[in-house]
């Protein structure tokens, strides 16, 4: 199930999330300009950025900015298609920088070189991303979709099920493509990795003749769980299988060596909600080795350094950059940490080739987005667009014990709010179960509205979230909505300690795994006195059958549907529908294939038949997120109109 946050609804910042909503301002919200894709080169003398400035004089796009990493100047822009979407900006190891340019309208991706003139290397027919020089700098290679059905990943709308279902599917590929080389035409494309294997993600070997991937046959989207880690030739495109770990794999990287692998292995609920421990295995084959067990803090990304194993951390409310020794076990050594949330193009944290030098966009939910850049343990800000921009809220950290084990939320109070006066709340329950809410700057979106409205907001990592190491991360492996719940429950009492809350006015809003339990939550407390549901679960049963990604379930109830339907319907809120009180909005995308909309069809449905107060709302074309700016303003005004009637 994809993670939420509720991210770009609530808040217009680029908090890590995997549910997406339209990041729709509202109307007086400040201009924040936004850094995205960030790269730096390999001297760690440049950094190269997707910005766009926030005002309506700006396209829709944006433009890559390239800035002296020293001090931030701007040296130069480059703005190659005012209508087309850039992404993937990397460099090689010379410091030649390339990007896609994706013209949605022609249905086509520009891999591109930049120079004097910029050189197009490549066009595909379909979607791309990830390029990646090798490492002389003569080739790029780039997973390519020739022909996309969909846009790559669950959490988009799906392709319609009509005719024989189950028979095609898209194949994202491994391309490679020599930079000095006559363009290729999207119609001459011919991908090295072999028909029928999605490959996810990948890293180019020191010696350039190959790659590790991880990669599945048949269907990508429901496949990532059952993925290996891969060895791919680059010219014959053949595949060896390196291992098939018992857990999740994410961010292979390959020794300067060429003799380890490393991953990111861990219970993680989807693909792109990065979390767990580092382990390495030998490139020839063989069992993986857990580097760092025991640890009690998630690893959220991995590169692999001249001068070793670089990685990012999120440690109960801090993201930290951390170095492992891949030759021993042991607890990571912290090289940074601050309260906030880190983000690069590849990864938290881009690199210099020597590891001495980092670049990250930082924000917290005090501080708009800046760069910061320079000496991994103490970077400095060197851009300030945003630093006029006025936070809306003030941010506390909370934490807390339940059950043996200590969780940590956010509690955001609006700038506006009397520390007196008693005010309602609304509790966010992020989504995975496997993510966690990190901070993120607020402009607009539904926080804002909220914060105008007196709400304070509290944002609990429980078990099952991030921050507090694989164990608590598996704590809630077949207990959906038990020890998470009294988790929430207990950490809204720790809340009611340190702020002016209304336990009276408490309203609830999740989304995937946070609205199911928001609907499950209705079926077990009357404590809040209006819910918010989007894409939640009110039946594992039905939705088992029913969902495009079923494989992710079987890590967390150890057995299918089919082998062992009880705990599925233990934990089904249909099951105890008869004890929901709670007046529960739902919403829904028409073509979600993570969550169907007809999971909330039939908790609205039984709601109903029960005399519970409720709308249901499924927003045509839609997938697992609302990002259609109509439909996310109606979601925004029809939300505060929910928690304004119950509430207020």
């Amino acid at each position: 199930m994809r993670p939420i946050v509720l991210a770009v609804l609530l808040a217009t910042a680029a908090v890590p999330a995997a549910f997406p909503v339209s990041a729709a301002h509202a109307a007086d919200a400040p201009a924040v300009h936004q850094y995205g894709q960030l790269a730096l080169s390999p001297k760690g003398d440049t950094i190269a950025t997707v910005e766009q400035s926030g005002d309506s004089a700006a396209h829709l796009n944006g433009a890559i900015v390239l800035r002296a990493a020293k001090d931030g100047h701007i040296l130069r822009r480059i703005d190659p298609c005012a209508t087309c979407a850039i992404t993937g900006l990397t460099f090689s190891s010379t410091g030649s920088l390339a990007y896609l340019s994706r013209d949605r309208d022609a249905r086509a991706v520009a891999l591109i070189v930049d120079g004097a003139t910029p050189h197009i290397v490549a066009t595909v027919g379909g979607i791309a991303q990830t390029p990646r020089f090798s490492p002389d700098g003569t080739r790029i290679a780039l997973l390519v979709t020739i022909g996309a059905a969909k846009e790559s990943g669950a959490a988009q709308a799906g392709a319609r099920q009509v005719g024989e279902i189950g028979e095609a599917n898209d194949e994202q590929r491994l391309a490679v493509f020599d930079v000095t080389a006559t363009p290729v035409a999207a119609a001459a494309l011919t991908p090295v990795s072999p028909v029928g294997r999605y490959v996810y993600e990948y890293d180019w070997t020191p010696d350039g003749r190959g790659f590790v991937a991880t990669s599945a046959l048949g269907n990508g989207d429901n496949n990532w769980w059952v993925a290996t880690l891969d060895a791919i030739d680059a010219q014959t495109g053949a595949v060896r299988q390196i291992a098939k770990p018992a857990t999740q794999a994410n961010f292979p990287r390959v020794s300067p060596d060429g003799r380890t692998v490393a991953y990111i292995g861990g219970l993680m609920s989807d693909f792109g909600s990065v979390g767990g421990d580092v382990w390495t295995v030998p490139f020839a084959g063989g069992a993986p080795s857990n580097r760092t067990p025991g640890y009690t803090a998630t690893v959220t990304s991995l590169d692999w350094l001249a001068s070793g194993i670089a990685a990012t951390t999120l440690s109960g409310s801090d993201a930290q950059i951390v170095t492992i020794d891949p030759r021993t076990t042991g607890v990571p050594t912290v090289r940074f940490s601050r309260p906030a949330s880190f983000a690069a193009g590849d990864g938290k944290v881009a690199y210099s080739a020597d590891g001495r030098l980092i670049a990250s966009v930082v924000q917290d939910f005090e501080h708009a987005p800046a760069i910061l850049a320079g000496p991994v343990t103490a970077p400095k800000q060197v851009t300030h667009d945003n630093d006029a921009v006025p936070a809306l809220f003030k941010a506390r950290s909370v934490s807390w014990k339940n059950g043996g084990f200590t969780s940590q939320g956010w509690l955001l109070a609006p700038r506006s709010a009397s520390a007196a006066a008693k005010a309602p709340m609304i509790v966010n329950v992020h989504g995975g179960p496997s993510a966690a809410s990190t901070p993120g700057f607020i402009t607009g979106g539904l926080n804002a509205d909220l914060a105008k409205a007196g709400y304070y907001i509290f944002m609990p990592n429980p078990r099952g979230s991030y921050g507090q190491g694989e164990a608590f991360t598996a704590a809630n492996k077949r207990d959906f909505g038990g020890g998470d719940l009294q988790d929430i429950l207990t950490g809204i009492d720790a809340v009611e300690k340190v702020a002016p809350i209304d336990d009276a006015r408490l309203g609830l809003i999740g989304g995937s795994y946070g609205g199911f339990m928001a609907m499950w939550t209705n079926t077990q407390t009357n404590r809040f006195k209006a819910i918010v549901s989007g894409a939640g679960l009110s039946n594992w049963i039905s939705y088992y059958g029913t969902n495009g990604i079923d494989q992710w379930m079987i890590p967390f109830f150890g057995a299918s549907m089919y082998e062992d339907p009880a705990i599925y319907a233990k934990v089904s809120p249909i099951t105890y529908i008869a004890t929901a009180k709670t007046p529960t909005f739902l919403y829904v995308g028409e073509r979600d294939i993570e969550v169907p909309p007809t999971q909330s069809v039939e908790y609205w449905h039984a709601l109903k038949a029960l005399g519970v107060p409720t709308s249901l709302v499924i927003y045509p074309e839609e997938g697992h997120g609302i990002r259609d700016p109509k439909n996310s303003a109606d979601l925004r005004t029809r939300t505060v109109a929910w928690f304004g009637k119950y509430l207020k």
